[in-house]
């Protein structure tokens, strides 16, 4: 059964790019965004993976660590690294765990049949520290993912957890969030003291409450 948002992710123990991990030990308490690529030495994962390592520091500043996978051996990996960082111009930083036997694939469903049975496709999962599932999005291996999106997500998860509101549609950290429709507006109002405006009864926008 495909893992749903709210499940316990699956842990595993299998080699990557710097030796064996078991997955949760190597999670500990971060945040985790993992990654599935068709294959090693294909054009677009080798675009995706040399802008994670450009971008490793953003995910860093929101406690969440990457890894990224596919099928092929670790010492295939260690060769496309190799390609990455001088195409890409930059140094891969983070795993990439070596799936020959599909042991994660399966886990975690990233092998779609009908689109190719041979490879993962693009998934994407941000696990939080519970190691709860947060978001799926699944990508064909045609298109290459946008990282600022998994970025924006991250940090309105985080948000949201901690605060009673939800964020809006193209919402950027730093602009203003919606108040939770379950909080009556005269308790928005003393709960957010930024201040409420209220477009509808049920639309109430406040200032981002962090910030």
């Amino acid at each position: 059964m495909a893992l749903q948002l709210g499940d316990q992710v699956p842990n595993f123990t299998q080699q990557t790019s710097e030796g064996e991990i078991d997955f949760f030990d190597w999670a500990g308490d971060s945040w985790v965004v993992l990654f599935s690529h068709p294959a090693d030495y294909t054009p677009v994962c080798t675009t995706e993976l040399g802008s994670v390592a450009k971008l490793k520091g953003e995910f860093e500043k929101r406690n969440a660590k990457v890894i990224a996978l596919s099928v092929d051996s670790a010492e295939s990996h260690q060769g496309w690294i190799s390609d990455i960082n001088e195409t890409q111009s930059t140094t891969v930083n983070y795993p990439i765990i070596a799936d020959a036997d599909k042991k994660v694939s399966d886990l975690y469903g990233m092998i779609h049949p009908k689109a190719n049975a041979k490879v993962t496709v693009r998934s994407v999962f941000i696990i939080d520290p519970k190691k709860q599932l947060r978001l799926t999005i699944t990508y064909p291996p045609s298109t290459g993912r946008n990282f600022a999106e998994i970025l924006r997500v991250l940090d309105s998860l985080q948000l949201t957890d901690n605060y009673s509101v939800a964020t809006p549609v193209d919402w950027k950290d730093g602009e203003d969030v919606v108040v939770a429709p379950t909080i009556p507006t005269e308790e928005a109002k003393k709960k957010f003291p930024k201040g409420v405006t209220e477009i509808k009864p049920y639309l109430r926008m406040t200032p981002q409450p962090n910030k």
